[in-house]
């Protein structure tokens, strides 16, 4: 009896075994299917997400409504200096009682450059991308704009912005300021904006930049002696509660409300996004947050 049982016992497996043989040959055994990615919902008016490797949209909310954009159009001021020929991010900029002025006159976010003193370009990058300043911008503007006065160089940084912005397809894009402070026609979209970006972060300096969360500069004052500034804080706040986040800029504004272009890289995986006018400063950082976590998702 032992014997026959044991003979039954190992029929029966070898007709299982058989039986499981073939099902993987013909692929009749699969894995269950993944669970569905829920597409978030988000308090700003407009959203974009892409994968940063082939520009492929992960998600897209009023991608293509104009919106004002705030200090986001700091990513293309940064973009138009670091596409300059032989550029020297060592080259010392004086600072002119006009940037101050404008601040003043504007109330506008300051990287609080003194007059007299001489900044590197590399430092006014810095100054522009983390603390936001808007005599930076406009110190920026001045050195690469060309014309013989002020204003006429202002105006030709305004246009290579614009044609900057032309070359990347960014249809639906107007600059009318070099720091977000529009008058009356500053305006892009969440896919372009986003589109830029994608663009800016093939520049190693770019990357570097918009990565830093706080850079000290020293500069040169008018007597010659060495200006340690203040520390510049990076005001996107994703730097330090995203694991992965490598950039990039805020912006906010009356018209703008609060904006947010982001980045963030895990696995070797990154993805670009961008919010438009969302609800709060805290808000727009999780907005952005929602929509890492769900480009991340549906890339897997």
């Amino acid at each position: 009896m032992i014997t026959a049982t044991k003979g039954i016992r190992v029929r029966r497996a070898a007709a299982v075994a058989v039986t499981a043989g073939a099902v993987l040959a013909t692929g009749a055994l699969t894995a269950a299917p993944a669970q569905a990615v829920t597409t978030p919902t988000i308090a700003a008016k407009a959203g974009y997400v892409v994968n940063n490797a082939n520009s492929a949209a992960l998600y897209n909310k009023a991608g293509t409504t104009k919106l004002s954009t705030g200090s986001t159009t700091k990513i293309m001021t940064a973009k138009v200096v670091l596409s300059q020929a032989n550029l020297n991010l060592d080259a010392k900029v004086t600072i002119q009682k006009a940037y101050s002025d404008y601040i003043v006159a504007k109330g506008a976010s300051s990287a609080r450059l003194i007059v007299g003193d001489k900044v590197t370009v590399r430092q006014l990058l810095y100054g522009l991308m983390l603390p936001s300043g808007c005599d930076a911008a406009y110190a920026l503007a001045d050195k690469f704009g060309t014309g013989t006065t002020r204003a006429a160089r202002v105006k030709s940084f305004i246009g290579k912005m614009n044609s900057t912005a032309k070359s990347l397809g960014m249809k639906n894009t107007k600059f009318d300021s070099f720091d977000g402070i529009g008058n009356g026609s500053n305006y892009s979209t969440a896919q372009d904006l986003t589109k830029l970006t994608v663009n800016a972060l093939k520049s190693a300096n770019f990357r570097a930049i918009v990565a830093k969360k706080s850079y000290t500069a020293k500069t040169i004052t008018k007597t010659g002696s060495t200006r340690t500034m203040a520390a510049w804080t990076n005001t996107n706040t994703l730097l330090t509660s995203y694991r992965g986040a490598i950039g990039v800029k805020t912006g906010s504004g009356p018209e703008a409300k609060y904006c947010l272009v982001f980045a963030a890289t895990r696995n070797g995986k990154t993805v670009v996004g961008t919010v438009l006018a969302s609800t709060s400063a805290s808000v727009r950082a999780t907005d952005a947050t929602k929509l890492l976590n769900y480009g991340f998702a549906r890339l897997g």
